[in-house]
């Protein structure tokens, strides 16, 4: 059989098929801009300070003590005079817990779950745990979807994942206490990641060489963009959690009937033997370009040919992915990547509102900076190689993190510019290597290994909400953390394989070793049996 472009070439590049997918699947992706950091207003921490009840007419400071460094003193946040004394002396007074609640101020948000289940003082790491909760579903749906959608099929997992997402949202909406909202936050990670991962593969599937690049940069991030620059404009109008949450949720609903135009991939049904389907479907999409459709496209043994050509006949686990010497060393290469990158992006993203201002401007500014990135992306991916571009994205975001600690305190317009143009390279990088590491898993596992490592990048973004929060002691030390780990991998990544106008392997044979350079031939030899390196070779 030939590889699968070659066979079906003839349908063209950009016909109204491709179109119809290209902007219908891109704007699924809009409700993941909007619900995947809705934690940063959702769950917003406004000021306040212990609940007196009766202060007659006296200054609140006669109850409240201050804390803080000179210049920047505040009302103390957990704490209140233990016994109110109207004399001088009772500044003296001994002070106590909030035991009265707490008063939250309403001039940034109306209600968020800090206010409504009082998450502050002791109960403060429930705030950025809540978060931490979304992306341990993430982390569930990530090992379990990659699997299913690579035995169910694309198209299956991708729209049953959409209605769970938008559902336990809504239900999500409707907690009646914080442990209800931070369960259905789990199934809201786990259905969202399983949405994203299998639209992102079977739009890659769907659509040829070049029209696969343009949809992984300008179609799934740009609208994945818009969907994160409509939240502050969203939460800036609707200031009550719930009622925003509900208002993010709404408009996923609409995404539903595309199942009656969008098909399953023709790969995935190759590599299941069911070539009467993927013949159907490659026909239809010929009638749809206008385009006539060779007497023969596949070959009924084609399907079992693939299969068999040099791997027996099976169903495919997560444990194929450290099967061979070139596989094991992509999988875990990628974790690696994926881990640093994630944790980067969601720690930049999450501490938006902590750097000073107002914050749905600062949210909206790196909103805006993530679009200037994608097309940034978009550009490199087309007119430069893949290694390369990695690593200067890695180095632009670390170095510019890395700089922010020789600015001085006072010049807070240098470090917004400097923090949004490390968010602009991390950002462009985590776009850049869901098509990377798509473009090296084989068709038969492409799923369940962009699912695997996807799985593994929770850990970046479980400990991400507390990265950030690190910065309300030390300002500057997330931005050397991440500065830091983010160089080192972007170091890394030059030992990934060239993937640029290359075919999608089809088989885990046909997986590219990494770049192992060694200073003479004997080396190079001992280096390629060190790493196991397959001696069969596929036909091309």
């Amino acid at each position: 059989m030939e590889n699968y472009e070659g066979i079906t070439s003839f349908l063209g590049e950009w016909g109204r098929f491709q179109k119809c997918v290209f902007f219908l699947l891109s704007l699924t992706f809009i409700p993941h801009g909007y619900l995947n950091l809705s934690m940063v207003f959702l769950a917003a921490t406004p000021q306040h300070h212990c609940e007196v009840s009766s202060t007659n007419g006296e200054n609140i400071s006669d109850y409240i003590p201050h804390e803080g460094t000179i210049g920047d003193r505040a009302l103390s946040r957990c704490r209140r005079y233990k016994h109110l004394n109207r004399s001088a002396a009772g500044w003296a007074n001994e002070t106590e817990g909030c035991l009265d609640g707490w008063r939250f101020s309403a001039d940034t948000y109306k209600s968020t779950i800090v206010t409504e289940w009082s998450l502050v003082c002791e109960d403060s790491w429930k705030a950025p745990f809540a978060s931490s909760v979304l992306f341990f579903g993430v982390m569930a749906g990530s090992f379990i979807s990659g699997q299913i959608s690579d035995r169910f099929g694309r198209k299956l997992v991708f729209f049953v994942s959409l209605v769970l997402l938008n559902t336990f949202a809504l239900l999500q909406a409707l907690s009646s206490s914080w442990e209800w909202y931070c369960t259905f936050y789990f199934f809201v990670g786990m259905a969202r990641t399983s949405s994203y991962i299998s639209g992102f593969i079977l739009g890659s599937e769907l659509l040829g060489k070049s029209t696969r690049v343009l949809f992984s940069s300008l179609g799934v991030c740009i609208c994945y963009a818009l969907g994160y620059t409509c939240l502050p404009i969203f939460a800036y109008f609707i200031r009550d959690w719930r009622m925003l949450l509900m208002a993010l949720t709404v408009p996923g609903f609409l995404c539903v009937p595309l199942w009656w135009v969008i098909p399953e991939s023709p790969r995935w049904l190759l590599t299941h033997g069911q070539v009467d389907k993927a013949d159907a479907i490659i026909r239809a999409i010929a009638r749809k370009n206008g385009v006539n459709a060779p007497e023969v496209i596949f070959k009924t043994e084609d399907g079992s040919q693939l299969l068999r050509k040099t791997e027996p006949q099976r169903m495919y686990t997560i444990l194929d992915l450290v099967r061979t010497a070139n596989i094991r060393n992509i999988t875990i290469l990628n974790t690696i990547i994926w881990i640093v990158t994630s944790m980067t992006y969601y720690g930049l993203s999450l501490n938006t509102p902590n750097m000073g201002g107002d914050p749905y401007l600062n949210c909206f500014i790196s909103a805006v900076t993530e679009i200037v990135a994608y097309v940034a992306t978009w550009l490199f991916m087309r007119y430069t190689v893949r290694r390369f571009t990695l690593i200067f994205l890695f180095l632009l975001s670390g170095v510019t993190l890395l700089v922010i600690k020789f600015v001085p305190d006072e010049l807070d317009a240098v470090v917004l510019v400097l923090v949004m143009l490390g968010k602009g390279g991390i950002t462009a990088a985590y776009c850049f290597i869901y098509v990377y590491s798509t473009e090296m898993f084989p068709t038969v596992l492409r799923n369940t290994g962009m699912g695997a490592i996807s799985t593994a990048t929770r850990v970046g973004t479980i400990i991400s909400p507390y990265i950030a929060y690190i910065g309300d002691y030390n300002k500057v030390a997330p931005y050397l953390l991440m500065g830091g780990v983010t160089v080192l991998v972007g170091f890394l990544s030059l030992l990934l394989p060239e993937t640029k106008d290359n075919e999608l392997p089809e088989l885990i044979s046909q997986v590219k070793p990494i770049m192992c350079k060694c200073a003479s031939k004997k080396s190079e030899r001992a280096c390629t049996d060190s790493l196991g390196t397959e001696t069969e070779v596929s036909p091309s």
